[in-house]
């Protein structure tokens, strides 16, 4: 019951935020480029649902548009880490104790000696802001994560008997990896994909929120925080409607995330009677 809850509640804040930025591409009720300063600071209404902020911007339609920003810096960020970490942890458990092995993983512990933040924030401030730089940033941050997972998962595998008949039969172990290997670890790959999503997005909202991340006129939930945090004690929705947004797609993922690895791991799979 617990499980199906997780998966549930988690997938239908995240087809929320989902179905918001989607809309955003051909639909939002106000330009968000268009400033109404008569309007601004205008408390939640029938005629802006979430509010205007100190340009009279419609906030709801910010908000729409700032879900696309953060997907897709956090997406293209996963993809990133995935598409490099994977193959340098399939790579490193083949050859285990070889000079390879040992240069990734020393590799991994080099980045994993400082905060991610930090580190962020140093490319950012080397290459400047904006979306790609953060999404360069925040995506080699998941190269490690995702090959000393990798790295892991596939190592006890190499041990098993159908590993060893791989390998009897002629395979390379290039070959054995994306064969045998791969397709056994993929429940942990994809319940750490959604970790390091929600974990991206909340990156995203940081570098933002210090103005390294998206640029104006692109919003980002980040941005808004700090465009609001000057003006909490009298229009505090302006920091309330994107604190709300951010921690609905991060606990939507963290729900998703939990459920899909009760249902796809055997061993701490919820038995039902």
């Amino acid at each position: 019951m617990i499980l199906q809850r997780n998966i549930l509640m988690g997938g239908a804040l995240c087809c929320l935020v989902l179905a918001a930025a989607l809309i955003s591409f051909v639909w939002t009720p106000y330009d968000i480029t268009t400033m109404d300063i008569p309007n601004k600071l205008q408390t939640p209404s029938a005629q802006h649902w979430f509010g205007t902020d100190h340009f009279g911007r419609d906030i709801f339609s910010m908000i729409m548009v700032g879900a696309r920003t953060s997907l897709a810096v956090a997406l293209v960020a996963v993809g990133i880490g995935m598409g490099i970490g994977v193959p340098l942890g399939l790579w490193a458990a083949a050859r285990k104790d070889s000079w390879a092995d040992d240069l990734i993983m020393r590799g991994n512990d080099l980045i994993f000696a400082f905060p991610s933040l930090v580190i962020a924030i140093l490319i950012t401030a080397i290459l400047g802001p904006g979306a790609v730089n953060a999404i360069l940033a925040i995506g080699i941050f998941n190269i490690p994560v995702f090959a000393r997972l990798t790295r892991a998962g596939a190592l006890p595998l190499w041990q098993r008997d159908f590993i060893l008949a791989a390998r009897v039969a002629g395979k390379r172990p290039n070959r054995i990896s994306v064969d045998h290997i791969l397709p056994n670890i993929a429940n942990l790959l994809i319940v750490q994909g959604t970790i390091q999503f929600s974990l991206g997005i909340l990156a995203e909202a940081g570098l933002s929120y210090v103005g390294l991340g998206a640029q104006p006129p692109v919003p980002s939930w980040g941005r808004m925080l700090a465009d609001a945090q000057t003006m909490v004690s009298f229009a505090p929705h302006l920091a309330l409607i994107p604190g709300f947004a951010i921690i609905a797609a991060v606990l939507g993922l963290n729900l998703l995330g939990d459920g899909l690895r009760d249902h796809l791991d055997p061993k701490i799979r919820v038995v039902r009677t």
